[in-house]
């Protein structure tokens, strides 16, 4: 793509590094293919390309965002298949993120939608005030549907109302701080885990899940003092010095473990997470004093399935008569190309595991995708349901609590994370949303 910024534009280290991304867009379309909101919409400004013009346009002419950008910068999920389709390498992560940190600095909201995402903002990073929140949101859930049928901005209330839980999920038996020793006299390594925002209040079970597995494996785990959410939620709503802030807190902490114990990874159970803090390098990199930190930490930062495939789990302790829908998180499969090993994870303890019909696009959770736009949220949430359903499941695994909390509002279906799985069939706790579903003889016992 042929691009014109002009050298002062391109002093701008950001409007460079956009520059350069620009160039590489061949306008072949393929991204068009693959974009959950351009399967839906079918408008050309609610596709990568028409968004990368957009966004090419407002920078190029140094413009303030409009709210012809805004609305078509707003839908873009970041599931990123475009990533993984586009045959140029374009990179449009760090070009949406650009775009929306311009939108941020240069745009003035309604005042209903500075409300909502500054109380999101607010909330959803700190695990106490979202506790807190939940309790209220228990009370109010049943109004919801209410609030749903009157638009506008009570409509987003109704959607957020309703991604709350029905009962309170209570609270970890492994919550950090602390350090959680190998469950074996020979120590195999050292792990931290994140210890998460969101996922450790919606289901404190998947970290207790991934610790007792580590554990008997043979490895320690530490959950550091002082870590903080990844940034990731409010780094999507443009909000790039709060993103920027939380990633150097959690440098800091991860950089002190690795100097003072050691680590042989920083483990994530969160794929949204995981992209974000894999990304740290980049999004640092012109911080003299963190730079090489952060790059660092991205470097060791792994999913908790991409590092379980090279460790020894040891034998099943059960055999599930289980058939599994794998659901790839857009984070994991776009974000971090992974791929196959969840699957060869959960096929090597004995499930049965069939992919999902157009598993490529998003299930409409994308961080507060879907209390912002809860609209195309539910339809892909429903289309992503339909598919999934398709297969005749037992369980659905994936990777993402985000992920989990959206696809099971469309289901009766029990949504696990992979990790819980996994500890189950190797001797560890029985989920409780199995415990009725036909299991073999053996796995019974």
């Amino acid at each position: 793509m042929q691009t014109n910024f002009t050298a002062e534009q391109l002093k701008d280290s950001h409007v460079a590094e956009s520059e350069k991304i620009l160039r590489k867009c061949v306008h072949c379309g393929f991204c068009t293919a693959t974009c959950p909101t351009f399967t839906l919409l079918g408008d050309e400004l609610d596709s990568p390309r028409g968004r990368i013009y957009l966004i090419k346009d407002m920078l190029e002419n140094g413009r303030p965002a409009d709210e012809k950008i805004v609305k078509h910068i707003d839908r873009c999920l970041s599931c990123l298949a475009c990533m993984t389709t586009c045959p140029s390498g374009v990179h449009y992560m760090h070009l949406v993120d650009h775009a929306r940190a311009h939108i941020e600095k240069t745009y003035t909201r309604p005042a209903s939608d500075r409300l909502l995402r500054s109380v999101l903002a607010f909330v959803l990073p700190y695990p106490k005030r979202f506790r807190l929140a939940l309790i209220g949101a228990f009370f109010a859930r049943p109004f919801a549907g209410a609030l749903k049928t009157l638009g506008g901005p009570l409509a987003k209330i109704g959607a957020m109302l309703e991604l709350a839980p029905a009962r309170s999920p209570g609270r970890g038996h492994h919550e950090g701080p602390g350090v959680f020793v190998a469950g074996t006299p020979a120590r195999k390594g050292r792990v931290a885990l994140l210890g998460g925002c969101a996922q450790p209040v919606l289901n404190p079970g998947i970290n207790d899940a991934t610790i007792r597995l580590l554990s008997r494996a043979g490895y320690e785990i530490v959950l550091p003092e002082g870590e903080v959410c990844c940034g990731a939620l409010v780094h999507h709503m443009g909000r790039e010095e709060a993103a920027l802030e939380n990633a150097r807190r959690n440098v800091d902490v991860w950089t002190r473990e690795v100097d003072t114990g050691g680590l042989d990874a920083i483990l994530i159970t969160a794929s949204g997470c995981g992209t974000t803090i894999k990304d740290y390098g980049y999004m640092l990199r012109e911080d003299a004093a963190y730079a090489q930190k952060a790059a660092r930490v991205s470097a060791l930062a792994k999913d908790v399935t991409e590092f379980l495939t090279g460790v020894d789990l040891g034998a099943p302790a059960v055999k599930p008569d289980l058939t599994i829908a794998y659901h790839s998180a857009c984070s994991m499969q776009h974000g971090q190309k992974i791929t196959r090993q969840p699957k060869d994870l959960l096929t090597a303890a004995g499930f049965r595991v069939k992919d999902v019909p157009e598993g490529h696009l998003c299930c409409g959770s994308a961080g507060t995708y879907n209390i912002l736009q809860p609209d195309i949220a539910r339809r892909l949430r429903d289309r992503k349901v339909g598919n999934i359903e398709k297969t005749s499941p037992d369980v659905i695994a994936t990777g993402n609590i985000g992920c989990m909390t959206q696809i099971g509002l469309g289901t009766d279906i029990p949504i696990l994370h992979t990790v819980e799985l996994l500890d189950w069939v190797y001797g560890g706790q029985q989920p409780e949303s199995v415990s009725s579903l036909l299991l073999s003889p053996e796995a019974a016992e």
